[in-house]
């Protein structure tokens, strides 16, 4: 009986439910208008072509699906589409030309304070902001693409803005062309996975007071600042790329006042420094490839518990600097290829410590225009005395079982 009666439930559900068609040979020639007519579950799919909308409320929980990319027109004055209902899902659509403001977050499509909001296979050009949630739970962000070409900061919004929001999936979107290409601010328990995040004006990620997330084999390249963690704690980084984030206050990964983290299996290429940390806690990184980087690693003396193992260091410029002497942090079981020790027992483990901060890198860091006299002969000579007889790099600051051939990571 009890089955019968869910059986009977679903089909009078579902029965209820409508299709309803927007097009220009259709009922409904606007989509404000199907939406206004709409029911909750009722799917309205919408014909090729433009559409000036103004502002698209959506206030019903329904699915809009949109056939070939139907355009959404914003008119540089307005907000697209305003998810204000549960269980909305916006499918297949090309939203353009968003309002700019410096006082509303105008974007593309905005979730106000909702729960199981689905966002798939979007475009989206010219937007202020791309796609903006505040206070969405549990919340899909899939398969869009976000450009825009904006020159300055002052005039661009992110790509994918989350704001004091739990549970959120952001999953294979590419997004470039924003001040940041995906933004977490107060966001927790949520994912960001197989995204491309590149040419943004600022970082390609940006978190800030945002715990217990994970971000896992995304691409970030070519981005101002490259990628930044603030002010966080529980955040796990696996398998991402990093690549090409060049300039002054450009890092592959900038971790600042974050603890009980882990950043594993991540490949750091041709950034200007590969990791900058400041205050950061406890953190394992371990099973990393750090190739081609400016600096790999510039870990400040405000930094403790930091444990690096099995990670692989080549062709770096500079393997690690640091500020200060007093050493709170672990090297140990990596490949450096400066590492010119021996192995006599042939067990794949180097018989002396390795050194990876160098005089030269702590004259740098100290003046950086002495840069000029990199690979001189005199650097050169007096890097090697350094590791010998050290005294002005910090004595505890070594590997004590380097390996001597690069790991298979």
């Amino acid at each position: 009986m009890r089955f019968f009666l869910i059986i009977l439930f679903f089909f009078s559900f579902t029965a209820d439910a409508s299709i309803i068609h927007v097009g220009q040979q259709q009922k409904f020639r606007d989509i404000t208008s199907a939406v206004a007519f709409a029911n909750d579950g009722d799917t309205i799919v919408v014909d090729p072509g433009i559409y000036h909308e103004k502002n698209l409320v959506i206030t019903r929980q329904i699915l809009l699906k949109g056939i070939d990319h139907p355009v959404l027109e914003g008119d540089n004055k307005f907000e697209i589409i305003s998810v204000k209902a549960d269980n909305v899902t916006v499918d297949g659509f090309r939203l353009q030309h968003t309002g700019e403001s410096s006082i509303v977050d105008y974007a593309a499509i905005k979730i106000y304070n909702r729960r199981n909001v689905s966002i798939l296979n979007n475009i989206i050009t010219d937007a202020f902001f791309g796609i903006y949630a505040q206070y969405g739970i549990n919340c899909l962000i899939q398969n869009n693409t976000l450009i825009a070409n904006k020159t300055e900061e002052q005039q661009s919004g992110n790509g994918i803005h989350c704001w004091k929001s739990d549970s959120m999936r952001i999953i294979a979107n590419k997004i470039s062309g924003h001040r940041d290409g995906i933004y977490f601010e107060f966001v927790t328990n949520s994912v960001i996975w197989r995204n491309t995040s590149f040419n943004n004006m600022r970082y390609g990620l940006h978190f800030m007071f945002s715990n217990d997330d994970a971000y896992i084999t995304n691409i970030f390249e070519n981005n101002g600042a490259g990628v930044a963690v603030m002010f966080s704690h529980g955040v796990k980084m696996f398998n991402n790329y990093f690549k090409e984030n060049w300039g002054d206050a450009a890092y592959g990964l900038l971790l600042k006042e974050i603890g009980d983290s882990y950043i594993e299996g991540n490949h750091f290429e041709k950034n200007s420094i590969a990791i900058y940390a400041e205050g950061a806690n406890r953190i394992n990184v371990q099973k990393n490839v750090f190739k081609s980087n400016g600096w790999a690693l510039k870990i400040q003396a405000s930094c403790t518990d930091i444990n690096l193992s099995q990670n692989n260091f080549l062709s770096n410029t500079f393997d690690v600097a640091t500020n200060g002497s007093l050493v709170l942090n672990k090297f140990n079981s990596n490949y450096w290829d400066k590492y010119d020790g021996y192995d006599l027992d042939k067990n794949g483990i180097g018989d002396i410590c390795y050194r990876p901060v160098s005089m030269y890198a702590m004259i740098v860091e100290q003046n950086p225009p002495s840069i000029l006299l990199f690979r001189s002969f005199m650097t050169t000579l007096l890097d090697k005395t350094e590791k010998l007889l050290p005294t002005l790099i910090p004595e505890d600051l070594k590997d004590d079982s380097p390996f001597m051939k690069p790991l298979l990571l």
